[in-house]
């Protein structure tokens, strides 16, 4: 299987069983053993189709007498595919793209569209450096296009934070993602491992914040140096950035109650050198493993497992922890850019998620000390299930108070801090720091 013949299957996944990206890519990878070169050719076409999809339709309606919606959509999946070689992946010759492409309808069993993915795909390749522009510059509309997001979701960013702030965000949503590597200063300093990164030639940038973070350009985690040793684990800055602004110390019991994959009881557990006790809670058993795991390989013995619903009381919890993280489950708009088909799910179905996050909260904040903290946070940029979401909350429980902070020298407001990937460079994230008075 090429790496074209395995991209075409990734998308024809993710559509037709909304599959996420991940795992579709990486199980068709391992089932065909493909090389590196065609594994990593598969990810690049998926993901920039996903990406750009409506961007790519927008094009190939341009140049094709047969509108989009129209067309089979296998073949319509398969002119994406090349737009995307033809505009994103430079590395490969137009010629290339072109005819590979035209040579997958074959494959793909319509070889029958052959002479109009040809005749499309080189009209787009010769118009490369004068391509027509989206039409409807100025609103919503020309965003949703443009950077192939939901149009309800332009529509509601550019009333909240202005036309030029989203197309500026979504444009950082597609960018190409890097990989946040957080040190484990307990087996290792970031100067030490940035000079074992310079012996192996491996790019790197060292970031604004948090502090012992390092940015790498992309690559397989598990071959970067020390992996094995446990001298890092992966976590977006933003995520880290809300375990340090918690501020869990040394002999703190903490709990994280929305624990899986582990990144904030590690966070957490590094910021108390190794004291203390975590207590790392997911509703899922299957989920917890990986976080033993993940705490064995970097040497955190103060973190156990539990599976836990966040909305279950349980008495011996009660005023006991002087922290409690809430990573609470959310509709996931601010990943967009590492999980693109988050884009396609249906606003009518996210509604109920306020109602879950804020009985998560009740629940939550029964084990908190007085004088401990509560750190709600969420991986979306929605404001209902973040600032109206803290907001409710506060109205009904008069015990808690917000705490602000300050991130890269920009400061939160009622507590409250939104990341965006165009202000930040991170995923969209939002944190919330809550005191028991």
């Amino acid at each position: 299987m090429t790496g074209r013949e395995a991209a075409l299957a990734i998308l024809e996944r993710c559509r037709r069983d909304g599959a996420w990206l991940s795992a579709a890519a990486d199980g068709l990878i391992r089932r065909n053993a493909l090389s590196k070169r065609e594994s990593a050719l598969a990810s690049a076409i998926a993901l920039g189709v996903l990406q750009n999809g409506s961007y790519f339709d927008f094009l190939i309606g341009s140049f094709c007498t047969t509108k989009p919606e129209k067309l089979e959509k296998k073949v319509l999946e398969i002119l994406r595919i090349g737009v995307c070689q033809l505009l994103l992946l430079d590395r490969i010759p137009a010629r290339a793209a072109v005819n590979e492409t035209v040579a997958l309808c074959e494959t793909a069993g319509v070889g029958r569209a052959g002479a109009l993915v040809n005749a499309v795909l080189r009209r787009i390749a010769e118009a490369r450096s004068s391509l027509p522009e989206v039409p409807g510059r100025g609103e919503p509309v020309y965003l949703a296009t443009r950077y192939s997001q939901p149009l309800w979701l332009a529509e509601k960013l550019v009333g909240e934070k202005g036309y030029d702030f989203t197309e500026a965000c979504f444009a950082a949503f597609n960018l190409p993602s890097a990989l946040d590597i957080q040190i484990n200063t307990l087996r290792t300093t970031r100067a030490d491992y940035v000079r074992a990164l310079e012996r192996l030639g491996i790019g790197y940038e060292i970031p604004s914040f948090p502090e012992n973070c390092l940015r790498i350009a992309g690559g397989a985690v598990n071959e970067l140096p020390g992996f094995e040793e446990g001298l890092f684990y992966v976590q977006d800055r933003a995520a880290r950035m809300a375990i340090d602004l918690a501020g869990p110390g040394e002999g703190m019991r903490v709990l994280d109650a929305c624990a899986s994959p582990g990144g904030k009881s590690f966070a957490a557990a590094l910021a108390m050198h190794g004291t203390g006790e975590i207590v790392s809670c997911d509703i899922h058993e299957k989920k917890l493993p990986l976080i033993r795991s993940g705490a064995e390989r970097l040497g955190l013995t103060s973190i156990r497992t539990e599976c836990r619903d966040a909305r279950e009381f349980v008495p011996e919890w009660e005023n006991a922890f002087d922290l409690v993280l809430a990573d609470v489950p959310c509709s996931g708009f601010g990943v967009i850019g590492k999980k693109p088909e988050i884009r396609f799910k249906d606003p009518g179905r996210l509604k109920a998620l306020s109602g879950i996050q804020r009985a998560i909260l009740d629940n939550l904040c029964r084990f908190v000390r007085p004088g401990g903290v509560l750190l709600y946070s969420t991986c979306t940029i929605l404001r209902e299930e973040n600032e109206d979401v803290i907001a409710s909350f506060l109205a009904a429980h008069g015990g808690f108070r917000p705490c602000e902070f300050e991130v890269d020298g920009r400061g939160s407001r009622g507590g409250c801090y939104t990341f965006y990937p165009n202000v930040d460079g991170t995923d969209g994230f939002f944190v919330s720091k809550l005191q028991r008075k």
